[in-house]
């Protein structure tokens, strides 16, 4: 079976619902709290379990409450916790407004995750019996390097995916297979407003780029090869919080199976879509027979 190592976040989502937004200095009443297992890299583990995949999770969750949970939650999943620490303090925390369009914005509170910055005793063997890498940007950047480097010396591929958006230095970099960027964080990185230039732009930087553009689907590029959008399912979103990080859990189950890049992102897409009809992050994501179900190639 295809395994997975993930090195990154967990959170616990506090998800407010409300019929708009508000701007700011502006109050308005909500309709629903939630408190939601989450985090990008718990949600990418999770993803990716109930993808298909073997899955081991590397971070680490505070010595309260919601880090029980998120354990549980885990595990729950089919994701092996064993690389997963309990440190002192409090688990991180994402705030989130939801609103009726299925928009999200979210400030995130790094709590335990802000901690991972190395790699524990046991974390690189973890990562060099994997097929794929994912790393993300809510843990410090120390650590998403120190895991590059290591999957790259075990040619293990590494998937990256640029959020929250910052510039990526270089040394990281030269060790990222894939990049991930949401169309906002291709335009961020690169400066471009046109999203097949960001795209082609970025490929200065990695060798291969998928570019998600939500309801639009997404575009992927590569040296040497013609640029392919591929289409998403039309369905009528509920919420969009995770859909990224179901996406890209897919696609690597999907790639590291050695399914064709198109059949890949279109399975991946496919997941997606099943995600945003449902409210939360991690428990919105779909298991491997629903996704099969949805799938056209």
């Amino acid at each position: 079976m295809t395994h997975i190592a993930v090195l990154g976040s967990t959170n616990m989502d506090l998800v407010t619902y409300v019929t708009k937004a508000p701007q700011r200095g502006e109050t308005v009443t909500g309709r629903e709290f939630r408190t939601i297992p989450g985090g990008k890299g718990a949600n990418q583990a999770i993803a990716a379990a109930r993808a298909g995949a073997t899955v081991s999770m590397i971070g680490a969750v505070g010595n309260d409450a919601f880090g029980l949970r998120l354990r549980d939650t885990l595990e729950h999943s089919g994701v092996d916790t064993d690389s997963l620490r309990t440190v002192e303090g409090p688990s991180g925390t994402a705030h989130i407004v939801v609103d009726d369009e299925g928009g999200n914005s979210i400030v995130v509170i790094p709590g335990a995750n802000g901690t991972v910055d190395h790699l524990s005793p046991g974390d690189e063997g973890v990562i060099a019996s994997a097929d794929a890498l994912l790393l993300q940007l809510e843990i410090p950047l120390a650590a998403v390097v120190l895991g590059a480097q290591a999957a790259h010396r075990h040619g293990i591929r590494t998937v990256l995916t640029p959020s929250p958006v910052q510039q990526l230095p270089s040394e990281l970099l030269a060790d990222i297979d894939l990049l991930v960027p949401n169309e906002y964080e291709a335009i961020t990185l690169t400066g471009r407003t046109d999203p097949c230039e960001a795209a082609t732009a970025l490929l200065d930087l990695v060798p291969q780029v998928v570019v998600t553009l939500g309801a639009l689907g997404c575009l992927y590029v590569a040296r040497g090869a013609e640029p392919l959008m591929v289409p998403a399912p039309q369905v009528k979103a509920v919420d969009s919080t995770g859909a990224g990080d179901t996406f890209v859990g897919a696609l690597v189950v999907a790639l590291a199976e050695e399914k064709p890049v198109r059949e890949a992102l279109s399975w991946a897409a496919a997941a997606a879509a099943i995600s945003v009809q449902r409210e939360g992050a991690s428990v919105s994501m779909p298991y491997r027979p629903e996704i099969d179900a949805r799938f056209t190639a």
